[in-house]
């Protein structure tokens, strides 16, 4: 075991970071065995101390970046949850901005959301929103440039999206869930949505897909060619609605390069 590996006490016993870290996430377990204070004794206090405040911090970064989540859930019952969650998810990476990417699994088997289908969806966006407005920056093209090929040549092109677009096929209403908590939408209807997410700005933004257009996009996004997009949208959706769908592009200023080749 590398120095790395322990954390030395003043008694110069160690311990083992694994022990250590499966303490810290468990509120039921004891304190490390070798841990202690200056004086010699066991590091009990401490130990509760740092362990509240890891599981605190944690949980409250969870409640910040699912907004809507907590908003349905109430936050009392989220906190709790999301100590359940950390013991089975603990982090992987220092940067916050990342945790949580397992919950909508966990909501899919968490017995106390069992009922409510709908969450993992509402997750999922809540974790695209988050991405999007971590995603790097590309500006947009002047959408003139599309008017300016002619058939072959956009059959023939590739688009680049931009780095936070991202298309969700959400079985419920997420999005129309969100707008209705966070934006005051209308009340939401039962049924599936295909969602884009883009960011204009520092802003992220979603925009609900008529049928077809989440094939199209995310067949774009796999930098196949426009017409090999387009004739996946149209054999699935006889009647897609390629205008619709390239509107939706422009205005989240989604499309940031064609390539010709």
């Amino acid at each position: 075991m590398t120095q790395s590996s322990l954390i030395k006490t003043p008694s110069r016993t160690t311990v083992s970071q694994s022990a250590f870290r499966t303490a810290i996430l468990n509120a039921q377990a004891d304190v490390p065995e070798g841990l202690v204070n200056p004086d010699g004794q066991q590091a009990s206090k401490r130990f509760s101390v740092y362990r509240n405040n890891v599981v605190h911090s944690l949980s409250e970064a969870m409640l910040t970046g699912f907004p809507v989540l907590a908003k349905l859930l109430g936050d009392e019952f989220f906190r709790e949850m999301a100590k359940v969650y950390l013991r089975i998810h603990p982090p992987t990476s220092q940067l916050m901005m990342h945790y949580g990417a397992a919950l909508p699994g966990f909501l899919e088997s968490f017995p106390g959301t069992l009922h409510l289908k709908y969450l993992p969806d509402v997750a999922r966006l809540e974790l695209a929103l988050r991405r999007a407005y971590h995603a790097g920056d590309a500006d947009p093209i002047d959408p003139a440039a599309l008017t300016e090929l002619d058939q072959h040549e956009l059959m023939e092109a590739h688009l680049t999206l931009a780095p936070a677009c991202e298309v969700l096929q959400a079985k419920w209403p997420a999005k129309s869930i969100w707008d209705f908590n966070m934006a005051d939408g209308p009340q939401p209807n039962v049924g599936a949505e295909d969602i884009l997410i883009s960011r204009i700005g520092f802003e992220p933004r979603t925009y609900l897909l008529p049928d077809g257009a989440a094939e199209f996009i995310t067949s774009l996004l796999k930098r196949r060619s426009f017409g090999t997009s387009l004739g996946l949208a149209t054999s699935n959706t006889p009647d897609f609605d390629l205008a619709a769908t390239l509107t939706i592009l422009i205005a989240a200023q989604a499309i940031t390069g064609i390539d010709r080749k």
